[in-house]
């Protein structure tokens, strides 16, 4: 006789720990009584259980799959964060992870640390659990977490994933409001460009029309792209639309980052500073592993795989044949050009003093201070530059209409 496993559900629940807060989350039950005994396992009275999509209409959660919101680096910092107050205060991190759970906003990362708990409830070590997860845990935390647990640190390397995560957190939103201002503007002006294009320009075409005589080469110019524009227009944005899903796809691909990223470092204005975020990264994510006691060689690999810069991961993999061979680090870094004389000097004295971690963590700070430094240059040097680049396209514009009714004034004036 052959027997079918029950089907696995989800189900919401809310009730009352052992500490008497409240608290709320999903977990995964093939019956209600099954999911009732896992609440009890966690010490958690249930005040209401309902299985997840029973509902109807309104009352039943729909969940689309690729329109999820994808969690940021921000929850995850949350997240870790939580976990290493809990933890280091003596909590269970199965617990704590429960805890955590019913107080995560992204649908998608609560259902992952609802996955996670099982998994560690089911007997799987933390680490096991969160490498189960790659499109949502980074690599770097996962390899922090097992080191934790091997060291038997947990807490300090949760720690140290929460303050890498939100130095991270930090820089990106640097780089974000330098970068803000220009595209808004930018955007704006060809959306400007665009609206007198379709609706402005025919109306004073007709006009000049009626007046007669040879258009000024700048007029005409405005006048003909006026004509292109209701058929160029839905070609750019089908193009658009078509490279926006291609990059979508394709941008993580070794074949698309090995011609883009080295780009992102030599393209002017920008270059220095995509530059100084990747040096930052790199230096950051290295001295956090080397203080969780994470081998220098997985080390090396780990931070390469999370540089996302092409040029820096391959560098990397060099550096690791250097030290494979035996040769010191700040030797295999000064062999790749991309690494700069300081950070290879600060490297060398590490090795020597036996704090190469302390000295990369100094280095990371000197770099996040430099790129903020850039970022606010680069915001006020950038404003000026494109309201000018902003005025003078329209002002173009509007001169090129006006044209030829200078044009027609100077001829009724010299009749």
């Amino acid at each position: 006789m052959s027997t079918t496993a029950a089907k696995s559900a989800q189900w919401a629940f809310k009730g009352i720990d052992s500490s008497g807060k409240k608290v709320k989350g999903v977990l995964d039950a093939s019956s209600e009584a099954q999911a009732i005994q896992q609440l009890k396992n966690r010490a958690i009275i249930p005040e209401k259980l309902a299985e997840k999509g029973a509902g109807t209409g309104l009352n039943q959660e729909i969940n689309i799959p690729g329109l999820e919101k994808r969690p940021s680096l921000k929850d995850l910092a949350l997240l870790t964060r939580q976990l290493a107050t809990m933890v280091s205060a003596g909590v269970s991190l199965l617990r704590a992870l429960n805890i955590v759970q019913a107080q995560i906003d992204n649908t998608m990362l609560r259902r992952t640390v609802a996955d996670i708990a099982a998994r560690v409830e089911g007997g799987a070590s933390f680490s096991t659990a969160l490498e189960e997860f790659p499109l949502i845990i980074p690599p770097i935390m996962v390899h922090l977490v097992r080191a934790g647990e091997t060291g038997g640190f947990l807490d300090r390397s949760l720690v140290m994933v929460a303050d890498n995560f939100e130095a991270e957190t930090k820089l990106r939103s640097k780089v974000k409001a330098a970068l803000t201002y220009p595209i808004v503007v930018l955007i704006v002006a060809l959306l400007a460009v665009a609206a007198m294009l379709i609706f402005i320009v025919p109306v004073f075409e007709k006009m000049f029309a009626d007046l007669g005589g040879t258009l000024p080469a700048p007029t005409q110019l405005l006048v003909d792209l006026s004509h292109a524009m209701p058929i160029v227009l839905p070609i750019l944005l089908v193009l658009g639309v078509a490279w926006a899903i291609w990059w979508g796809r394709n941008k993580n691909t070794e074949a698309v980052r090995r011609v883009v990223d080295p780009l992102k470092l030599k393209v002017p204005v920008f270059g220095k500073l995509n530059t100084k975020i990747a040096l930052t990264r790199f230096t950051r994510n290295f001295a956090t592993m080397l203080a969780s006691g994470v081998p220098i060689l997985q080390a090396l690999s780990i931070v390469g795989a999370t540089s996302d810069n092409h040029v820096i991961s391959s560098s990397l993999r060099k550096v690791q044949d250097g030290v494979r061979e035996g040769r010191p680090i700040g030797e295999s870094l000064a062999q790749a050009e991309i690494f700069p004389d300081m950070l290879v000097q600060m490297v060398g004295i590490g090795e020597e003093s036996g704090s190469i971690d302390q000295m990369l963590e100094k280095t990371a700070d000197f770099y996040d201070d430099e790129v903020e430094t850039m970022s606010s240059q680069l915001t006020a040097m950038l404003e000026p530059l494109m309201i000018v680049f902003m005025g003078g396209l329209l002002g173009f514009m509007i001169v090129a209409l006006y044209m030829p009714m200078f044009m027609i004034f100077q001829e009724i004036q010299s009749m």
